[in-house]
């Protein structure tokens, strides 16, 4: 049996044993880890190093600091504004929180630190609506993931130039890709997935949490005010922190180290306890996204995903429609980056769309603005991306009740998706 087919098998006991819930999935995510090392699937030291990989640091950093402005009388004074001002309309309230999220998504690449970012305040909003976490943390994540970059801004003004340089590498320069034109492609995607987490998705969602929550605080916090310095402390790091990944770009940093810092502030300044930060790590949480880190690189050295992307080329020619051709290449990678890190499929199925449309000399500006948009809206699983486990861990679902509500805009966001691309960049 070679090394693919042991990893597939592998791959399907892990996302099995994930929906069964007898064990914790960060057990299940190191059971499956061990696994992949002893059969030659993906090498130790590799698998090792996932422990220190920096998106892991970046998201354990900031449950941290979440949780020290959690502390703070600012969290629940805002949400108290925030609420006064929709009259205890939940619909209002989140109308307010996806436009900001929105916003905040065009100059922070990462979703998981955006999402850490404005979990804690609308957290408190439903503390002040009576309302439990479950009802909404899943709407503000497919915010979140399914908006990040759209418009060209920050790191969105870069991915005409990125699509470029696929096309200049495979040799097809016959077509340039604009610098509107990923916003032209991805703009009804965004409006469709803020009207849905605005209106529906808090409706669909769980009306308590599946499973314990953990993390960014769920139950009212019983522990007295802190001091004044302490408390000023609290927003102004947690500001600092937002303002900093914001300009990340200027300021030279890297995005884990500004995480990592306001960690550390927040229990060097007395806004937390050392105790109380390890307590706001879910740390079985840290251990699902080593696992997934894992379970993507084992996909990736067996060459599934190329495997995959083989057969895919080999069938494309065959589909003759369009609308057809545009569905597969949104679909597969779709699916793919459930599983396996968004970077790689992209890496794998964007060459594939450039040389499918080279053979037919049609335009590929289309197909391949569908595959990034298929990879950049993973949120089916928590080995998507990590702003999913955040999510589960904030909202207290578990992989049942992240598929049931993750389902309805999948399929949606590719109906809207192939439909609208295919149709304003045709082949």
């Amino acid at each position: 049996m070679n090394k693919l087919v042991i990893c597939l098998i592998i791959c399907a006991f892990t996302i099995a044993s994930y929906a069964w819930g007898k064990w914790k999935m960060g057990t299940t995510a190191m059971f499956s880890m061990v696994a992949f090392v002893v059969t030659g699937c993906i090498d130790a030291g590799t698998a090792v190093g996932n422990f220190a990989n920096t998106n892991a640091v970046m998201m354990l950093s900031m449950f941290v600091v979440a949780a020290g402005f959690n502390r703070t009388q600012f969290v629940k004074k805002c949400a108290a504004s925030v609420n006064r001002i929709a009259q205890g309309s939940l619909v209002m309230v989140m109308a307010g929180y996806v436009l900001i999220t929105v916003i905040l998504c065009q100059f922070i690449q990462s979703s998981m630190v955006v999402f850490g970012i404005m979990s804690p305040m609308l957290a408190a909003s439903c503390r002040e609506l009576k309302l439990q976490p479950s009802r909404v943390m899943f709407a503000l994540m497919i915010v979140c993931i399914s908006t990040i970059s759209v418009m060209p801004l920050g790191s969105g003004a870069t991915q005409f130039a990125e699509l470029n340089g696929y096309l200049e590498a495979n040799a097809y320069t016959d077509y340039v890709v604009d610098l509107m034109d990923p916003m032209k492609a991805r703009m009804p995607m965004l409006l469709l997935v803020s009207l849905y987490a605005i209106f529906a998705a808090p409706r669909l969602a769980p009306d308590q949490p599946v499973v314990a929550t953990a993390g960014i605080q769920a139950k009212e916090d019983s522990r007295k005010a802190l001091p004044p310095f302490q408390e000023k402390a609290g927003y102004i790091i947690f500001l600092l922190v937002t303002l900093g990944l914001i300009f990340q770009k200027g300021t030279g940093l890297p995005i884990w180290v500004i995480c990592l810092a306001g960690a550390v502030l927040m229990v060097v300044s007395g806004v937390l306890s050392e105790q109380e930060a390890v307590e706001s790590i879910p740390w079985w949480m840290g251990f699902l996204f080593v696992g997934s880190l894992t379970m993507g690189g084992a996909l990736t050295q067996t060459g599934a995903g190329e495997a995959v992307g083989n057969v895919l080329a080999n069938a494309i020619g065959s589909l003759g429609n369009p609308y057809l051709m545009g569905l597969v290449f949104f679909l597969v990678p779709f699916l793919l980056t459930q599983v396996m890190m968004n970077r790689s499929v992209m890496t794998i199925f964007i060459p594939i769309a450039i040389l499918a449309c080279k053979s037919m000399g049609a335009n590929p500006v289309g197909v391949m603005i569908l595959v990034q948009s298929a990879c950049l809206s993973s949120f089916m699983t928590p080995m998507a991306t990590p702003a999913v486990p955040m999510c589960m861990a904030a909202g207290g679902y578990n992989l049942n009740s992240l598929m049931k509500q993750s389902l309805l805009p999948a399929v949606a966001l590719c109906i809207v998706s192939v439909g609208w691309v295919m149709t304003v960049f045709p082949l």
